[in-house]
């Protein structure tokens, strides 16, 4: 099965994140989204940039001290570049996420020491993301982050229901239907094609009974 990435960027923004993770907690504390959040529930692909949301904005603070951190006012986050790899750190109260970043914390749990959102709330943000780069590199990307979550992970379709509920985003839920029944390149699942259409049909399934 095919590298969506080059393995030397992904294996020097896993060191990124290993490396943010020694931070001490109370200076810097923080949960992972995107592409090593998929990628810590599948084991399936890397990432290239790394994702962060901050569990409080007061540690924008250790931040500013250590690092040459950069707000962008257009994408409402806050960046650290590695050379080629770039850190996006999303705060409560000023970046736009589908589920708000001070929510994000009661939607986490630990795996493999890292804070790290859950299946269905990932799932949201994911649809988010492919939204705004619906057509592009990473836009692909993130169709195929979405379908490995779904055919690797166990998701709870209700508690993917509420959570659009909850957050008027009820639009996403055909969108994630389109994306399930257009999607052609199962070899990045590690499936073959009968494996896949078995798979496809129970997740659509147990998304429409949810």
């Amino acid at each position: 099965m095919a590298e969506y990435w080059n393995s030397l960027l992904t294996e020097k923004s896993w060191g990124i994140l290993q490396g943010i993770a020694k931070i001490p907690k109370e200076k810097f504390s923080f949960i992972v989204i995107g592409g090593w959040a998929a990628y810590l529930w599948t084991k399936l692909h890397k990432s290239k940039d790394v994702d962060v949301a901050l569990a409080a904005i007061g540690d924008l603070r250790y931040l500013k001290e250590h690092y040459a951190l950069k707000k962008n006012d257009r994408l409402k986050n806050y960046e650290i570049s590695f050379e080629e790899i770039d850190l996006d750190i999303y705060v409560p109260y000023f970046s736009r996420l589908p589920i708000p970043v001070e929510d994000l914390k009661g939607l986490s749990t630990k795996v493999e020491g890292f804070s790290v959102v859950k299946p269905e709330a990932l799932l949201v943000l994911k649809q988010g993301a492919e939204l705004d780069r619906k057509g592009s590199v990473k836009g692909i990307k993130d169709q195929v982050d979405i379908m490995t979550i779904l055919c690797r992970c166990q998701v709870d379709f209700r508690d993917y229901h509420s959570l659009l509920k909850k957050y008027k985003l009820e639009h996403f839920y055909p969108r994630l239907v389109s994306i399930i029944k257009n999607f052609k390149e199962f070899e990045y699942l590690g499936l073959t094609p009968g494996e896949f259409k078995v798979r496809k049909s129970i997740v659509l399934g147990m998304l429409k009974f949810a």
